[in-house]
C-alpha cells in the first residue's frame, strides 16, 4: 500500500513541477492523507525570493487547474491545501541552504556530532557555516548531514533593525 502512495506522490509532483516552474516556485513536498471519504492533498512550495500569500493563491490556482486537467487524482474527492515550505522542515537540498543564507541552523552530522552556525555560503555539494560557539568557518558537506533545521531567532543581535527596535523601546 505504501508503494502505491509513494507512486501517487511522485506522479503528482511530476505533473506539478512544470506547472509551477514559470511562477518561480519549486514543489517541496506532496502529502496525501485520508480524511473520511475524502483525501487531503497538501502541496508545499518554495521559491528563491520566498513565498507570499499572493504566490500561494496563484500556486493554488495552478495546482488545481493542473490536477483537474489530468487524471492523477482519480475519482475520489480531495481537498487541496497549498502552503509554503515552513521553517520547521529540514534542509535537505542545496537550494534549501542557498535560500537560508544568513540564517542560523542546527546541524546533526552523520558521525553523531552537531554544530550550530550561520549559513554564510553554499554550493551544490556543501554549505559554509560561521560556527556560533567559536566564530570559525566550517564547511559541511551535504552527504555528512543527518538533519539540519533553521533556528528561530527572536532577538538577533548585530542587525540594524533589531538595534533600532531596542532603542525605541527604551524611550
Amino acid at each position: 500500500m505504501a508503494g502505491r502512495a509513494d507512486e501517487l506522490r511522485d506522479r503528482i509532483e511530476q505533473e506539478l513541477v512544470p506547472a509551477l516552474t514559470p511562477l518561480g516556485l519549486d514543489v517541496e513536498a506532496v502529502e496525501i492523507t485520508p480524511a473520511g471519504k475524502r483525501r487531503v492533498l497538501r502541496v508545499a512550495v518554495d521559491g528563491d525570493r520566498g513565498v507570499t500569500l499572493d504566490d500561494v493563491a496563484e500556486a493554488t490556482r495552478v495546482v488545481s487547474d493542473t490536477l483537474d486537467a489530468g487524471d492523477v487524482m482519480g475519482e475520489q474527492p480531495y481537498t487541496l491545501e497549498v502552503t509554503s515550505r515552513g521553517v520547521d522542515r529540514p534542509l535537505t537540498l542545496p537550494r534549501h541552504w542557498r535560500r537560508n543564507a544568513d540564517r542560523l541552523v542546527a546541524v546533526q552530522l552523520t558521525d553523531g556530532t552537531s554544530v550550530t552556525g550561520r549559513v554564510v555560503g553554499s554550493d551544490d555539494r556543501a554549505a559554509t557555516l560561521l560556527v556560533e560557539s567559536d566564530g570559525t568557518r566550517r564547511e559541511v558537506a551535504y552527504d555528512e548531514v543527518a538533519k539540519a533545521l533553521v533556528q528561530i531567532e527572536f532577538n538577533r543581535k548585530g542587525r540594524d533593525d533589531d538595534e533600532a527596535a531596542v532603542e525605541g523601546e527604551e524611550s
